[in-house]
């Protein structure tokens, strides 16, 4: 939380009170002073965003041009008095964390952070498959600070990015910030609603309310920076609800918490303590006992080891969302310890197609790139991708991770 002061500097406290959670201390006297000086006695408000916070770590040395562009950002957690109907589950919360990023740079800069800030955005949601996302351009509120010349300049400057970008957008007349124009990133649900999630806001007003500058080439000059506020994934909260509904339980195998799990068939112990051997083995390739292996790649293997028949641990590996499944047998144990291999098999993924061919594209390269002793197997049945051995199935998660399926 900030000092009332603090956000009184950077217009909150008079354009953003009501959404602020406002905290009276006691101060040093071990009481509430409304008489007293601004910095002592006085009222607190708890953060709903970072950037005043940062305006004084810009402000905390002297800066040059050559330090220019200044980037920050912050992932603690935010507070915003949301009113008590517009709650609703993950999508909007009265605490949440935000990917809080500001980025400090000269006028001259501006236009390539406000494309690169773009770039990111559409880096990040290709990556997650969100790809289909709107952008909204929010312009002059009723209720703003600075100059109308201001207004008029960053208006300007966000359009022009808008068009450079290739993308659609639409603009929503009074949407801005109270200190400055934004583009918002709009992706919608399963019922139609419509959600804001990243967002690049450019600011000239909070630099200059807080005395920012920088010294330029020229001797003794002096220049006041631009604020440029950017969220790419907004509310970790919201987004996180917004991904898992998009997909539906069937999480990629790069970011799912349940890529493979181990199937035993029948009540031999032999045949569970080598399924639990096996995960033991998949789960950390690279980590060594003892040792601490801060750059280990770890898998997420399970077994399901219970009496269940082979059928019905395939429709609960299926049902929970596994990526991958793995049937061990009695025909596990007979082959020899040093070639003993993993019936691969495909449980559920978004893209079964994509990873089905990515999976073909691994195989053949494993095939030409293998030698006669770690030839891959070739596969035992229709429901099965690949017989693998430990390595070779923990290459294809790996493969699988690199291709982000």
């Amino acid at each position: 939380m900030y000092k009332k002061s603090l956000w009184e500097t950077s217009g909150h406290w008079e354009n953003y009170k009501d959404d602020m959670f406002a905290v009276t201390g006691r101060g040093a006297q071990g009481f509430h002073d409304p008489e007293s000086e601004t910095g002592e006695d006085e009222e607190y408000g708890l953060k709903p965003m970072n950037c005043p916070g940062h305006c004084l770590l810009f402000r905390s040395r002297k800066r040059s041009y050559k330090d220019l562009p200044i980037r920050y950002a912050d992932f603690s957690s935010l507070h915003r008095n949301e009113l008590s109907g517009a709650l609703s589950g993950l999508t909007r919360l009265r605490r949440f964390h935000q990917d809080d990023g500001h980025i400090f740079c000269g006028h001259s800069q501006l236009m390539e952070e406000i494309a690169r800030s773009l770039h990111f955005v559409e880096l990040v949601y290709r990556t997650l498959g969100l790809g289909n996302y709107k952008l909204r351009l929010g312009t002059r509120p009723p209720q703003f600070i600075g100059t109308l010349d201001d207004w008029e300049t960053a208006e300007r400057h966000l359009t022009t990015a808008l068009e450079d970008s290739g993308r659609s957008y639409c603009t929503n007349p009074g949407d801005g910030a109270f200190y400055g124009p934004k583009i918002d990133i709009i992706l919608t649900d399963a019922d139609g609603k419509d959600h804001q999630t990243a967002t690049i806001q450019l600011d000239f007003q909070l630099p200059k309310r807080f005395g920012l500058e920088f010294d330029t080439s020229e001797p003794a000059v002096k220049q006041t920076p631009v604020l440029i506020h950017r969220a790419v994934l907004g509310s970790l909260e919201r987004f996180m609800a917004l991904l898992s509904e998009f997909y539906c339980g069937k999480w990629p195998c790069w970011m799912n918490p349940r890529q493979l799990i181990i199937l035993t068939i029948g009540q031999d112990q032999r045949v569970r303590r080598r399924a639990e051997e096996m995960v033991r083995q998949l789960a950390s390739p690279d980590a060594r006992p003892g040792a601490l292996a801060l750059k280990a790649r770890a898998f997420m293997v399970s077994c399901d080891n219970s009496d269940e028949s082979i059928g019905k641990k395939i429709f609960n590996a299926r049902k929970r969302g596994y990526n991958f499944y793995a049937v061990v047998g009695d025909r596990t144990l007979r082959q020899p310890p040093n070639k003993q291999t993993l019936d691969i098999s495909l449980a559920s993924h978004p893209k079964e197609q994509d990873v089905q061919e990515a999976i073909k594209t691994f195989l053949h390269t494993q095939t030409v790139q293998a030698g006669s002793e770690t030839q891959i197997e070739p596969a035992t049945s229709k429901a099965v991708i690949a017989s693998l051995t430990i390595r070779q199935c923990q290459d294809m998660l790996t493969y699988l991770d690199s291709q982000y399926l």
